[in-house]
Parts: structure tokens; C-alpha cells; sequence
């Protein structure tokens, strides 16, 4: 059975952010949050009507609106324009507000919003299973950009271990001929002297019958 979505809000950055999720650690992944924004306290469920009802319709999605506004919660929202005006000024309670007390009036606007809060049972499997889908999704592209990030390694691999083979081969060829070069250099110094000891015997003998000549 799908599990039974909530909604949760918070403030990050420049927006006021809002998901339908099964769980607080599904909304915190969704977010991209490092750390517990519920414990920090910058993160709660919320029932307001509206914010659930836009969550509810596209259930996985992040939602967002420019931080402290009122506006309605959407997948693109524009940058807040009077963010800094709106942070000087310092925030008064509404004493009507503080005041107000129920009347028959209110009752039935009361009434309404715990109505609208309340959602259907099939409504909400239908959010639940369209979030397990948008899940399914997001797995799937994962697993899509690992699967591609594998397949790039292995080529990377490859190519490495093509480079170091030819490397190898280039470097045993030049170490058959450098000690083939070698081997010929000392053969010849060998014939040379030699011949240079046959020389120097021949030329004292040489040497000798010249100036045995010469008495």
C-alpha cells in the first residue's frame, strides 16, 4: 500500500520551499538538505489548506514561492523583489487578530477551512502513488547517470591501460636495441684494443729489426 503523504515546508535561500512526501527524511532528499532542517527547527509539517492542496496535485515535486511571501506554491518561482525591505522592517502581530474572538459569523468560515483540510481517501492514495512514481522516476535517472558514469570509467580504463601497454611495449623495444647497441660498443672496443695490443708488438718488433738494421 503507498504510504500516506504529508506536507512539509521551509526556507532556503531565496524561497520558501514545500513538498508532498511520506516522511520527513523523503522531504528533507528531495530538498538536497545536508543536515535535519526539522531538528534546526527551520523545517515543519504544515495542514494549511492551500499549501497541501498544491503539494497533493504533484505530489514529489518541489514547490517553491519567494521567502516570505504569501503567494501560491509553484515548480518555478521568481526571486523575492523586497526581501530586504521586508526584513528592516520589524514585524508587529495584527491586534485584531490577537483580539478577535469566536463568533457565529466565523463559525462558518471555520467550518469551510476544517472541511477543505480534510482529504479524500482516494485522493490521497492517488497523491501517494503519483509520488512512489515521481520516486521511480528519479530512481531510474540515477540509475540512468550512474550507468552512464560507469561506462564513461570503464572507457576511461580502457583508454589508460592502452596507453600503459604501447608504453611498455615502446619501452621494452628501446631496451632490446639500446642493449643490442650496447652489446656491438663493447665488441668493438674489444677488436679495438686488441688490435691495438697486436700493434703495439708488432711495432716493437718492427722497431728492433730496424735498428739492428741500422748497426
Amino acid at each position: 500500500m503507498p504510504k500516506k503523504l504529508k506536507t512539509y515546508q521551509t526556507s532556503l535561500g531565496f524561497y520558501d520551499q514545500a513538498i508532498a512526501a511520506p516522511s520527513m527524511k523523503a522531504a528533507l532528499a528531495a530538498w538536497g538538505a545536508s543536515s535535519n532542517l526539522f531538528h534546526q527547527g527551520v523545517a515543519r509539517e504544515t495542514d494549511d489548506p492551500d499549501v497541501v492542496a498544491a503539494t497533493m496535485a504533484k505530489p514529489g515535486v518541489v514547490l517553491r514561492r519567494p521567502v516570505g511571501s504569501n503567494g501560491p506554491y509553484t515548480e518555478s518561482a521568481e526571486l523575492p523583489t523586497d526581501l530586504g525591505e521586508d526584513e528592516a522592517k520589524p514585524k508587529r502581530k495584527s491586534k485584531s487578530k490577537a483580539k478577535s474572538k469566536p463568533t457565529s459569523k466565523t463559525r462558518p468560515a471555520r467550518t469551510a477551512r476544517n472541511a477543505s483540510r480534510e482529504i479524500d481517501a482516494a485522493a490521497a492514495r492517488k497523491a501517494a502513488a503519483a509520488f512512489e512514481k515521481e520516486e521511480r522516476r528519479r530512481e531510474a535517472a540515477r540509475a540512468k547517470e550512474e550507468a552512464a558514469r560507469a561506462k564513461e570509467r570503464a572507457r576511461r580504463d580502457k583508454a589508460v591501460a592502452a596507453a600503459e601497454a604501447a608504453l611498455d611495449k615502446a619501452r621494452r623495444e628501446h631496451d632490446a636495441k639500446a642493449g643490442a647497441i650496447e652489446a656491438e660498443r663493447a665488441a668493438l672496443e674489444a677488436r679495438a684494443e686488441a688490435e691495438q695490443e697486436r700493434w703495439d708488438k708488432q711495432r716493437h718488433k718492427l722497431d728492433q729489426a730496424l735498428r739492428r738494421a741500422r748497426e
